[in-house]
């Protein structure tokens, strides 16, 4: 099993030329001796804007290891372009980057329907669609999508461990979802009905979902309550989550809430929806706590926070943005290292879909990147986490779906 540690705080190790390197040099489009061009869509405004730091944690890390050397002596070149989370502009951005800008890839895209606009078009042009910042389970499809790689645990995954977790734990609770009207939702709520089996129609009373363009959610965490619902599972992004959670309370209810993996960031989530609001809320993770004592020796951790402070100075090191930011280019880093100086498309899709035991580090203990050429699923692994009112802590033992 390889662990990847803080690329660029790793003295030589990509100055160094791997074993791949010694053969002839192979480059593909926006890559020489001295770069590799990258590309990513990226919601720096519009309904998805609330994930835009994790996008300049990407930027700053790639800054840091380009003063390290880069990998293999290259400086790896990312060019975001905004595309509002609006699905049209991502398909005219991402072309731009193929077409005008000829980068090699398009590494970490964010978005469920923005990405779903722009499998097609990559495939057709055989450009690795890597990383996708989405957890949705049409990634995974390497017969018909082979150049679209996930990284996110699947919904369906994340959906299947919340519903064992309610049938253990909450097996009499009349559970109330709220969900975003899309693959997202869908996936989720596939996932919840798989975990709680033959109890799902009965446990399940009431659901309501809405559209990432509407102005608020209240009517719908009032219909929840309405339905006498005892446990709210909230499967919707930064915003719409925050607002449930700050209507949940001002309606006076204490209903158990979960709330997916998609919507637990403390600043942009729990902080705007008040502390006291969120306090005892479970949600899901798969990544270290930072700031944990438990931690104080972990080198990842320590390079991450050292990292952390120099880029952004002040920030919280327990924001999921920027810990999923890092992680996500470390992974894409480790890519772009193991091409040595085959730097092919073709390579670069194969080294994206041979992961097989890949830890990062941030990842918890257990938990692993592992892509095959026939089942792109990145992360299997998912670990229960409930906030205490100013953190997040763990509880339950890691749950591995397979």
């Amino acid at each position: 099993m390889r662990y990847v540690g803080l690329a660029f705080f790793l003295s030589g190790v990509f100055l160094a030329a791997s074993g791949a390197a010694q053969a002839q040099k192979q480059y593909g489009p926006g890559v020489s001796d001295v770069e590799i061009r990258i590309g990513q869509n990226a919601a720096f405004s519009g309904p998805g804007s609330s994930y835009a730091f994790q996008y300049r944690v990407m930027a700053a890390y790639l800054d840091a290891l380009n003063a390290q050397g880069g990998v293999n002596g290259r400086q790896i070149v990312l060019l975001q372009r905004d595309d509002g989370y609006s699905p049209p502009k991502t398909a005219e951005v991402v072309r731009q980057l193929v077409e005008n800008e000829d980068v090699l890839a398009i590494v970490a895209p964010f978005g469920t329907p923005t990405n779903a606009a722009i499998q097609k078009y990559l495939n057709l042009k055989k450009v690795p669609h890597l990383l996708i910042q989405s957890g949705a389970s049409r990634w995974n499809d390497p017969d018909h999508f082979p150049w679209t790689t996930p990284y996110s645990p699947f919904y369906v995954i994340e959906g299947r461990a919340i519903g064992r977790f309610l049938l253990n734990e909450y097996r009499s609770a009349k559970v109330g979802a709220l969900y975003q009207a899309d693959d997202v939702g869908r996936d989720f709520m596939k996932g919840l009905r798989e975990g709680l089996g033959a109890e799902a129609s009965t446990m399940i009373v009431k659901e309501a979902n809405y559209q990432v363009t509407d102005p608020t959610i209240d009517s719908q965490v009032v219909a929840l309550k309405s339905a006498g619902v005892d446990v709210v599972f909230l499967a919707a992004q930064n915003r719409f989550a925050a607002q449930a959670i700050r209507k949940i309370a001002e309606l006076g209810w204490k209903p158990q809430i979960i709330s997916t993996s998609i919507a637990n960031s403390v600043k942009e989530v729990l902080v705007p929806a008040g502390e006291a609001a969120s306090t005892g809320i479970i949600s899901t993770t798969n990544y270290k706590t930072p700031s944990d004592p438990a931690f104080r020796s972990d080198s990842g951790v320590q390079q991450y926070l050292s990292f952390l402070s120099k880029a952004f100075p002040g920030h919280d090191p327990d924001d999921i943005a920027a810990i999923r930011g890092v992680s996500v280019m470390e992974a894409a880093v480790e890519i772009l290292r193991r091409c040595g100086d085959n730097l092919t498309r073709e390579n670069v899709l194969k080294q994206a879909t041979n992961l097989r035991g890949l830890r990062l580090s941030l990842l918890m203990d257990g938990v692993t990147i592992q892509t095959h050429p026939e089942d792109y699923s990145a992360i299997k692994q998912i670990q229960l986490i409930r906030f205490d009112g100013e953190k997040w802590v763990k509880f339950r033992e890691l749950i591995d779906d397979e």
